[in-house]
């Protein structure tokens, strides 16, 4: 196990490094504080902000429904981060619209229905899934056919 981890912190070394490279030789100087103050804000809202919220969720789920399974508090945690993730794209690009130029093809749809949207179907998605897995985990299993021909 200790070799995995060795090979995997190598691993993830590398791709930092030739990340860094990779951003200096195609971002201008200037340009490079914008993308670290990016990467750290995107830094601090997943571990302030998000990752509470589903560590949250998950232990009220776990103890408001004791008979719910596993695959139901891992569905509705899985469509909380997938809708974190889709909203931390979609934010600032709602915020720009605000400080968008008088050109409206530079952005032009409307992102914040959009987002809410995206929301409603994924409400549905993962309601739909955890009420399919539930159900699923209460049905009896079926008795096996006896092969052996008495």
């Amino acid at each position: 196990m200790r070799s995995i981890r060795l090979v995997l912190v190598a691993v993830g070394v590398l791709l930092l490094a030739w990340g860094a490279i990779v951003m200096f030789d195609s971002v201008r100087p200037t340009r490079i504080p914008g993308v670290v103050l990016w990467i750290a804000a995107a830094i601090v809202l997943h571990d302030a902000l998000l990752a509470v919220i589903v560590f949250t969720l998950g232990l009220a789920l776990r103890r408001v429904g004791r008979r719910l399974t596993g695959t139901v508090l891992l569905i509705v945690q899985g469509g909380i981060i997938v809708g974190s993730i889709v909203s931390l794209i979609a934010v600032p690009t709602i915020l720009a619209k605000n400080f968008a130029p008088a050109n409206p093809t530079v952005l032009p749809l409307n992102y914040g229905l959009n987002l809410g949207i995206f929301w409603f179907i994924l409400a549905a998605l993962t309601v739909g899934l955890a009420v399919w897995a539930s159900l699923r985990a209460r049905r009896p299993v079926a008795e096996l056919p006896d092969d052996t021909g008495r």
